[in-house]
């Protein structure tokens, strides 16, 4: 009996360690209902209830047959809030779940979400932990999400809803049909923003193959990119959240984001009097309003005033010829920016560069001002 006993703490014990595996979080951490949930484990979450999954289609069952339910993925975590209930223990489908939330108490889903392993239990969540839900039912979803970092689904048969709660997040899960309309509504402002932002590519291309620095162009570069980006964040949880039904708007959004980071950095690598690191953080930090008031971009690049002539020192320009970027930094050292290396002697590069790459290089620069006149 006592080597029985020994063995069956064994495996409980390797089964947690599995688990804090899986889950990623540190035990301790696990009771901190503060523990914020990262950008990856919210994405994982939302293709665990995309539609085409067997978790999605009984939870659209459930809300279809006009029935609410608490719903829980099971961690280690889980067990000791959980009283009452009867044990299922049976392979996960979409028809027995709904089945099961004609009862009212919770249902608890193995971390795999390949079985159901109780049905009808009541979960004990400290109820200390702070909640803004009004219901019983969401109460207790929000508490269990925090103090377990764990997954629950609460669905409201009155509100006829779904909700997510996973850590300190709570997301409301809408119809496909409702998520396709936005996915949609945000491609088509991504490819207006697109169009403006190559055209002013465009502008500030001319002006810097003539040399003349403008950094209020550069602002404007950068101020589009940075939407776009943002924009495309947005959308990107659409995607995830549509599954299957998001194949097409997937392959247009990567279309419409080629090229976007690296253009954009590179005008800020190019302007900022900090560096490119520090400055990508400040910007990233901003909100859409705050993105688009130019002053806050001026001070991202740490400048005073947008009307301040700054020199160019190349690195867009230069990336868009076949040198390598150590190359492009050789350049950049000995000529002290875009000016003389796009206007000296192509003979002058030639120790720094060597005949071959000196003979492309001019070629490349050559048929760039070409195209910004054109």
């Amino acid at each position: 009996m006592e080597e029985e006993k020994v063995k069956e703490e064994q495996e409980k014990s390797i089964k947690r360690e599995v688990q804090e595996k899986i889950i990623e979080i540190p035990r301790e951490n696990q009771q901190n209902n503060n523990v914020k949930a990262t950008e990856e484990e919210f994405f994982s979450i939302l293709k665990m209830v995309s539609p085409g999954t067997n978790l999605r289609a009984s939870l659209d069952g459930t809300l279809k047959a006009g029935k609410g339910a608490l719903i829980v993925v099971e961690n280690t975590e889980v067990l000791p809030l959980i009283d009452g209930g009867f044990r299922v223990n049976c392979r996960f489908t979409p028809q027995r779940l709904i089945e099961l939330t004609k009862m009212d108490g919770a249902i608890i889903l193995s971390e795999d979400l390949k079985r159901i392993n109780h049905a009808n239990v009541l979960l004990t969540p400290e109820n200390k932990i702070k909640s803004l839900e009004t219901g019983t039912r969401h109460k207790a979803a929000e508490r269990t999400a925090k103090q377990t970092g764990t997954l629950v689904i609460a669905i409201s048969e009155r509100k006829n809803e779904i909700n997510l709660f996973y850590k300190n997040i709570k997301y409301n899960l809408k119809n496909t049909t409702e998520v396709l309309r936005k996915a949609n509504e945000h491609i088509q402002l991504l490819e207006k923003q697109r169009e403006l932002f190559d055209k002013h590519v465009d502008r500030l291309n001319l002006v810097e193959l003539r040399n003349h620095p403008n950094l209020h162009q550069s602002l404007i570069v950068i101020q589009k990119g940075r939407l776009i980006q943002k924009i495309a964040e947005d959308l990107k949880k659409y995607v995830i959240e549509l599954g299957n039904e998001g194949t097409l708007i997937k392959t247009r959004l990567k279309e419409l984001m080629l090229g976007i980071e690296k253009e954009t950095n590179l005008v800020i690598k190019d302007y900022t009097n900090l560096d490119l690191k520090k400055s990508r953080i400040l910007l990233d930090s901003l909100s859409y309003d705050e993105i688009l008031d130019s002053e806050n971009l001026v001070h991202v690049l740490a400048y005073e005033t947008h009307t301040k002539t700054v020199p160019i020192k190349g690195w867009r320009l230069l990336s868009k010829t076949s040198l390598q970027e150590a190359d492009v930094a050789k350049v950049i050292k000995e000529t002290q920016g875009l000016g003389k290396a796009i206007h000296s002697n192509a003979r002058d590069f030639v120790p720094l560069l060597g005949e071959e790459k000196t003979a492309l290089f001019k070629q490349e620069i050559d048929r760039l001002k070409l195209n910004a006149i054109g």
